[in-house]
């Protein structure tokens, strides 16, 4: 049984006025445990593809399951709570660090949920290479670089089965990116699988590569970092 199959996924809407339809019919699965980049040219639907993995297109046909579950037999309110899409550029909202770490358990599908304690969100910063960065400070003085992996930790914190990470790394230096990317490959760990889109050369931290390109979606033989 795959952790993550997406089995005949469809999607289409309108681009400048004109029906279009990036990819149709396309199929794959994720291993738990697993970080898989995607890759791809401009504008093939990478992150149409990621937006319907997280039930994000209500236009999106295909069948989704995670563990078993078929995606129909959950709201899509619950099916969020366990595919977590995380966008490219990081939602900021005015307030203090913590504030943004807690930004899910202010949102209706977390409000009865315990948010996790300062002792939990220090452990997290402190795996980000964060432990100087207070839980007081404010969100505003923070980098980009930073904030990238305030969102990368906020989205952690909620304890997803799938992660959706939509280019996080693009506006990042390079030093930067790889600290992302290695903060990524170690919180992905058993009960966890990530898919990002990546446009960068490979960095090593993916166990393999899926590229989407006119309509098609295949797996590159594996490239190591340097190669």
């Amino acid at each position: 049984m795959a952790f993550f199959e997406v089995r005949g996924l469809t999607v289409s809407y309108r681009r400048n006025g004109i029906p279009f339809e990036p990819f149709n019919g396309i199929s794959f699965e994720l291993s738990e445990g697993q970080v898989a980049d995607l890759v791809g040219p401009s504008g093939s639907g990478k992150s149409s593809l990621l937006c319907a993995c997280a039930r994000l297109l209500p236009r999106a046909s295909g069948a989704l399951s995670l563990k078993g579950v078929d995606a129909g037999s959950l709201s899509p309110e619950e099916w969020r709570r366990r595919v977590c899409y995380v966008p490219q550029k990081p939602t900021v909202i005015p307030g203090t660090v913590r504030d943004n770490l807690l930004l899910p358990w202010s949102l209706r599908v977390r409000r009865s949920d315990d948010p996790p304690s300062d002792e939990a969100l220090r452990s997290l910063m402190g795996e980000a290479s964060l432990g100087d960065v207070g839980l007081d400070r404010d969100a505003a003085q923070l980098s980009g670089g930073e904030l990238a992996r305030v969102a990368l930790l906020r989205a952690f914190a909620t304890k997803p089965d799938v992660l959706l990470l939509d280019e996080v790394d693009a506006a990042l230096d390079d030093g930067t990116a790889r600290s992302v990317s290695r903060l990524t490959r170690r919180l992905v760990r058993d009960s966890t699988t990530c898919l990002r889109i990546r446009h960068r050369p490979p960095d090593g931290a993916a166990d393999r590569t899926l590229k989407l390109e006119r309509g098609k979606i295949t797996q590159l033989d594996h490239v190591e970092e340097g190669a």
